[in-house]
């Protein structure tokens, strides 16, 4: 009896810990650069997975839009640095959108 109660604690803990792990969010991430006149951005989330066909827009201070783009099969955009200043939103539809300025380039 006191074996069954051993493997009845065990599964319990290993099922409670296979659920836990399972609902962990996994948070979205973008890094930007200037190249030349040309901004690429990578975007993906926190687990490594890649965000693919997600929106990414460039907007300016007074939150006028800018550009919108989607992320191609590699998780990336790219497009020709707007005058003036702005900065870029990659919001993946869960967590809080990521946000990055021009002069962070």
């Amino acid at each position: 009896m006191q074996r069954l109660g051993y493997y009845c604690t065990t599964l319990f803990l290993g099922s409670l810990f296979s659920i836990s792990t399972g609902v962990q969010a996994h948070y979205p991430v973008m890094s930007c650069v200037l190249e030349q006149k040309n901004v690429l951005c990578q975007t993906g989330f926190s687990d490594g997975s890649q965000a693919i066909n997600k929106r990414v827009k460039v907007l300016d201070y007074n939150d006028q839009l800018l550009l919108q783009l989607k992320t191609d099969h590699k998780s990336q955009v790219s497009f020709l640095r707007p005058e003036g200043e702005f900065y870029i939103r990659f919001d993946s539809g869960h967590e809080s959108p990521i946000e990055i300025d021009y002069d962070e380039l």
